[in-house]
């Protein structure tokens, strides 16, 4: 049966399980899950026929809920389901607006942010997902994207109405390309052909959000348990957390399949003590933040024993998702994931993104191997990716590759003595000073005369070192640290 609700257009019929009913809000809704039976049904004419039966929907303490509104590039749009998917990293969730009656789109997590995405024509067939390599360029509707992520996943639970509806926990592709405009390609290989999706970067404050989750409702379940390892108790405290570490024995607790039931877990040894504490709160740019994550790193350029490590430490600002502030021996530096995927040129000398061109600085393997805190991401000690850094001035460009993943970050540098003043630690502001620095104050108790020699024995040095290491072509690498903080790649996760 339809009816007329103002300007939208309804169509309502009877749960065939419960003889409840069941509200279609979208002409492009042809699935949805019974609100009282957790039946799944499918629009048959005027008719639901059912299909199954939905599974429980994991609480991922969204601030987002059916039935919300908001407005995108000035039009009203409403929240009318949400799709929970499984992949090896841990769990997202999609959520189905209805624009206008008539279109769909999908507003899904992006590395701590979130992404607003609408149905593209590619204009061509896509592809089989397993040809998608990661780190891999293609063209669709004459666009160039570099695939960014790949991976196996499986619908976990749904809820509302819903344009289409993957078979309960059978795995298949999800595709994920961005380019240097900030657009962010998906396929979904769960429907035949595949689905497109093109959308760009979203703050939740900028869609003019109404009749989000009430905050107390997220507080009085709390997200609290007992460590798996030593039983001390443990506090959840962000909503996306897919890790998190027992303060008492610093094991690595995996919470993307949720808190309930066995917990997997890793021990850690030799703890490595932050400059800056958990929890601590500083305002960096304008932006209030508080650490809530830290990880400790080790590099070395290929085919190099030689290593160097360096400090990443995770941010968090409720309106502004995750940032990263990173503590290398060449200077402090301020970065978050982008949107979109910059282009790198064929020798990896150069990247291009929105338009500006960073110069390669270092090429080196990377492995974390101590983690504090929690994380939006399944962190996990021993993670390995290459990693490449750029810089334009004080702007910079990390380029971070796994096996599924392809990661860019992008910042600035920041000065030490500004970190150490946003969290309160100006007696401790020597500790944050780093090599970046150390020419400046070096030099002011040097005469000309010293300086001028300096600088002679340094050239005579770089000489002897160039006709020594011959052509290589990547940046050397001593010491420092990674631009880019470690993220979970893909828009979805």
């Amino acid at each position: 049966m339809a009816e007329e609700t103002g300007n939208q257009r309804y169509y309502r019929a009877p749960c065939p399980g419960c003889g409840a009913p069941v509200e279609f809000r979208s002409a492009q809704s042809t699935h949805a899950v019974c609100p009282y039976c957790q039946s799944t049904v499918v629009r048959q004419g005027d008719t639901l026929a059912r299909t199954g039966k939905m599974a429980e929907l994991f609480d991922d303490f969204s601030p987002l809920q059916l039935f919300a509104t908001g407005r995108i590039q000035d039009k009203p749009f409403t929240l009318i389901g949400r799709l929970q998917y499984t992949y090896p990293g841990g769990r997202w969730t999609e959520w189905i607006a209805s624009l206008d009656g008539d279109r769909t789109g999908v507003l899904s997590e992006d590395n701590g942010a979130y992404v607003f995405a609408l149905p593209f024509d590619i204009q061509r067939d896509a592809p089989p997902s397993v040809d998608l390599r990661v780190g891999a360029t293609t063209a669709f509707a004459g666009q160039g994207y570099t695939v960014t992520s790949n991976e196996q996943v499986s619908l976990t639970s749904a809820q509302g109405e819903l344009p289409h509806l993957p078979e309960l926990g059978k795995p298949f592709g999800m595709v994920e390309l961005r380019n240097d405009k900030g657009l962010v390609l998906s396929l979904d290989y769960g429907t035949h052909p595949p689905t497109a999706y093109l959308g760009r970067s979203v703050q939740l404050e900028d869609l003019q959000l109404a009749g989000l989750r009430d905050e107390s409702a997220k507080d009085e379940k709390g997200r609290g348990f007992n460590c798996p390892n030593c039983g001390s108790p443990i506090t959840v405290n962000l909503a996306d957390s897919k890790s998190i570490t027992c303060r008492s024995c610093n094991s690595i607790i995996d919470l993307s399949h949720g808190i309930g039931g066995e917990l997997r877990h890793a021990t850690q040894s030799e703890p490595v003590r932050p400059l800056i504490a958990l929890g601590a709160m500083g305002q960096l740019q304008g932006v209030q933040w508080q650490v809530v994550g830290f990880q400790h790193r080790m590099g070395s350029e290929p085919g190099d024993d030689e290593q160097f490590g360096w400090d990443e430490y995770l941010l968090y600002n409720k309106k502004r998702g995750f940032s990263f502030l990173v503590d290398a021996e060449d200077g402090w530096s301020m970065v978050k994931p982008t949107t979109g995927a910059p282009v790198m040129a064929e020798n990896g000398s150069s990247a291009t993104y929105l338009n500006k061109r960073y110069q390669q600085q270092y090429a080196y393997n990377a492995e974390t191997t101590y983690v504090a805190g929690e994380f939006y991401w399944q962190v996990e000690r021993g993670q390995k990716t290459f990693n490449r850094d750029f810089a334009s001035g004080p702007a910079l460009l990390s380029m971070e590759r796994s096996a599924n993943e392809l990661t860019w970050s992008s910042g600035t540098k920041i000065d030490s003595g500004a970190v150490a003043t946003a969290f309160k630690l100006d007696a401790k502001k020597d500790m944050f000073k780093r090599a970046d620095a150390l020419p400046v104050s070096a030099a002011s108790g040097l005469g000309c005369g010293t300086i001028i020699i300096i600088v002679i024995v340094i050239i005579f040095l770089l000489i002897i070192l160039s006709t020594c290491s011959g052509g290589s072509s990547g940046g050397s690498r001593s010491s420092g640290g990674s631009y880019g903080g470690y993220s979970s790649g893909g828009g979805h996760k």
